[in-house]
């Protein structure tokens, strides 16, 4: 699609280039490397695309990584003025498909903020960064949930049935490895943007951005 020199995913990483350094063509050495390397990567763009003091933090649920930027807890020891523009909010996560039949904690996400259409609107959803049908939760630290366009969430758009796709492409190879990474324009937790990626069993990187404005 045609990028504007405005929208973040005009300067997302090079990917390919990135992958093209693995001296070991296999598919495992490809994923080691890409969990190895891009989480730095990722962390280096956040912290030049974000002005504020930030706490970046690593952690594991399931088969995924977490990489998490918590200001809430700098506002709550005074390391930073409290800023209700500034919100605690996710810089990647990555992992492995894990598509498992699991109870699910759709009470969590009920509970997250409030009812959707009253607090975000009728064109809004809280959506998941990993889907639950391939081992996303909201469990504990609701990281895993953003606001998120109705249409693309859902599949309506054009956008959405590509987003649909490559989620249904992890469902339907378990151990994929798989990522979101939102891009922000802001100091709130709702990205501007998102880069879902996956590499496929080819070995093939599949990234697609989209648009949450």
């Amino acid at each position: 699609m045609a990028l504007e020199k405005n929208n973040p995913c005009f300067d997302r990483l090079d990917y390919a280039t990135i992958l093209s350094k693995v001296n070991e063509q296999s598919i495992d050495a490809m994923i080691g490397f890409l969990r190895e390397e891009l989480p730095y990567l990722w962390y280096d763009a956040y912290v030049q695309m974000t002005p504020r003091q930030t706490n970046v933090c690593r952690f594991t649920h399931g088969t995924f990584e977490y990489i998490f930027d918590d200001y809430v807890t700098l506002e709550a020891t005074g390391a930073v003025p409290h800023d209700q523009t500034s919100e605690a909010r996710l810089v990647a996560v990555l992992g492995r498909s894990n598509p498992l039949k699991r109870a699910r904690d759709d009470y969590r996400l009920r509970g997250w903020i409030g009812k959707t259409e009253s607090s975000f609107g009728k064109a809004w959803d809280k959506g998941h960064f990993i889907a639950h049908s391939i081992g996303g939760a909201v469990d504990g630290i609701e990281a895993n949930v953003f606001v998120q366009k109705r249409e693309v969430n859902r599949g309506w758009s054009a956008s959405g049935k590509r987003f649909r796709e490559m989620e249904k492409y992890c469902f339907s190879n378990p151990g994929t490895l798989c990522f979101n990474r939102p891009l922000y324009t802001d100091s709130s937790a709702r990205p501007a943007f998102f880069e879902f990626g996956l590499l496929k069993i080819n070995k093939e990187l599949w990234i697609e951005c989209f648009d949450n404005r």
